[in-house]
């Protein structure tokens, strides 16, 4: 960037402070990944996790929503196709199970077409900081990218399906791939099947999709490149999809599996595997400490702060903001209060806030650390933070919206608490998702190229062999995975959204957006700069917020509001 932000007395602070603090929690036994499935295994990991959007579908949105600003946009000449976008709409939400079952999926399957258009067509202001970057290896084998893939299989998949309903034969187009490796070609048609097959389950056609799925298992694996390791766990949730449509129940070792993979509980027990991933994986760093940053400048001038945090978890970002805050010249912390929500792992918590406590005496910050601990959201009130007048307040909300949305009614309820609270700023991250089609096919679809993001970053920040690698992607993306894909109702809640649908909610609530300061963004670039795969990391401003994507995939948002 040309011209330097003129204020950046934090921008130190934050970068080095991060850097330095890295070693704080890593006081973990190391974890070891059991023994793993080889072949697709018909009782995969059982719905969980993360994010869902039930009782909003109003408000989904097409993948082509208005395009957005950019700060930084990965090149697309490693790709080998460039699809042209179509344009389909989203909202069947009125026809009957039969109707959606009978109704031919091309369209649906023509999202590999526009995926991505949001991202790969922007045109802004790039982010550059010199002296930042960081070597790359010059002699790394070039790897096309897991999304390239995807919408090549796509292209096959479609001009195939025109060719069948057009009375021609049914060949395979990976043979005439150009530019692709064996290797690479193998993996196209790999996806191929991976698509036929969800088309056929969407069509209720199961045993066609019994047969692509046998050929799914003959190459896809659980540690293979990333393209075997996606279509691994996409096919075990369709198999398990293709159980429950013939009736047949899970298994009582899989519903205690189930049982145990709690969103909640996973992340603040896998430590190991959380904190590996932390570290070597950018998206999680950038939108916390980007996050830090900008609660930073909006307490500048303030001494007295409390920070109501939602999700606070381990409590590495916390670290970072209670040094910064330590360090800071003009007008000094006189008290810093953190108040923690959690609805369980009440002795992690208290082990986090014990940790935090520690922390603050080492660097003579005035600090109390206060737990909320509820049984349920609804009992959530506005009494038990003990508002103090003198303190500015800030609330600190990592993926609370997500895991609440299809519990509507909490949802509704946590936000009448948060405006009774009325903070100076709120601060989210969310996922940056949109996965809430009632649409099988497309729901699929969405959900292939965002965890296909995923598992191209991991392969190039991680090693296949690394154990906690192999936790992540079995304990985090296989049950958010296995549920956008096999549950319906109510009991699909994970229905990530994009930051449009964010928007249009928080207006029921009179909530304005911030927008993120120039220092805010630098920050973000720095983070990125540190990791060595951080050139494929990409960083754009839709409107106001900050989204965080993989080679242009969108991964995760970054928003600041207000109430009016």
């Amino acid at each position: 960037m040309s011209n330097m932000p003129s204020k950046l007395s934090n921008s130190r602070n934050i970068v080095e402070l991060y850097s330095s603090s890295e070693d704080l929690d890593l006081d973990l036994e190391s974890e070891q990944c059991g023994k793993r499935k080889k072949q697709i295994n018909l009782n995969a990991a059982g719905p969980a996790n993360s994010s869902g959007f039930g009782g909003f579908e109003d408000l989904y949105f097409d993948a082509g929503s208005p395009q957005v600003q950019s700060c930084q946009v990965q090149s697309c000449q490693d790709e080998i196709v460039e699809v042209g976008m179509v344009k389909f709409e989203d909202s069947e939400l009125g026809e009957s199970e039969k109707q959606k079952a009978e109704k031919f999926n091309l369209d649906s399957l023509g999202l590999l077409k526009n995926y991505g258009y949001r991202f790969r067509h922007l045109k802004g202001e790039k982010i550059e900081v010199a002296g930042c970057g960081v070597e790359r290896d010059k002699g790394s084998e070039r790897r096309v990218s897991t999304d390239a893939i995807i919408r090549q299989a796509g292209e096959s998949f479609i001009n195939s399906s025109v060719k069948r309903c057009n009375g021609f034969s049914d060949a395979s187009h990976t043979n005439k791939l150009v530019g692709l490796s064996d290797k690479e070609a193998k993996d196209v048609e790999l996806v191929g099947n991976l698509l036929a097959a969800a088309e056929k389950v969407g069509q209720k056609k199961l045993r066609r999709a019994r047969k692509l799925l046998r050929k799914c298992s003959e190459w896809a694996c659980d540690d293979g490149n990333p393209v075997q390791r996606l279509v691994y766990y996409f096919a075990a949730a369709l198999c398990e999809k293709i159980d429950q449509h013939i009736g047949r129940e899970m298994s009582k070792s899989l519903e205690k599996k189930v049982e145990l993979l709690d969103f909640e509980e996973v992340v603040m027990s896998q430590k190991s595997a959380n904190i590996a991933f932390l570290k070597e994986v950018p998206f999680a760093q950038v939108s916390q400490f980007t996050g830090v940053q900008a609660i930073i400048e909006h307490v500048a001038e303030a001494t007295r702060v409390h920070i109501i945090d939602f999700f606070i978890m381990n409590g590495s970002n916390c670290i970072v903001l209670l040094q910064a805050l330590a360090a800071r010249d003009e007008h000094p912390i006189e008290h810093l209060r953190i108040t923690a929500v959690g609805t369980k792992s009440q002795e992690r918590l208290e082990e986090t806030g014990k940790r935090l406590m520690t922390f603050a005496e080492s660097v003579n910050l005035p600090f109390s650390f206060n737990l909320v601990m509820v049984a349920d959201m609804l009992d959530l009130n506005e009494g038990l933070f003990k508002l103090n007048a003198e303190e500015v307040v800030v609330v600190q909300s990592s993926y609370l919206f997500s895991t609440l949305i299809s519990k509507s009614d909490r949802l509704e309820y946590v936000m009448r608490v948060i405006r009774d609270i009325n903070p100076s700023v709120m601060v989210m991250i969310e996922n940056e998702g949109n996965h809430n089609s009632s649409v099988f096919v497309k729901r699929f679809v969405e959900a292939l190229f965002y965890y296909g993001a995923f598992f191209d970053c991991i392969e190039d920040c991680m090693e296949r062999s690394n154990p906690d690698r192999l936790l992540v992607e079995l304990i985090h993306f296989s049950p958010a995975i296995q549920n956008i894909v096999v549950a319906d109702g109510e009991d699909r809640i994970t229905r990530q959204v994009d930051m449009s649908v964010w928007r249009e909610f928080f207006k029921r609530f009179m909530m304005v957006e911030l927008e993120l300061s120039k220092s805010s963004l630098y920050h973000a670039r720095l983070i990125v700069n540190k990791f060595a795969c951080g050139s494929s990391c990409t960083l754009d401003r839709d409107g106001k917020c900050l989204i965080i994507g993989w080679k242009g995939t969108p991964i995760h948002s970054l928003s600041a509001w207000k109430f009016e």
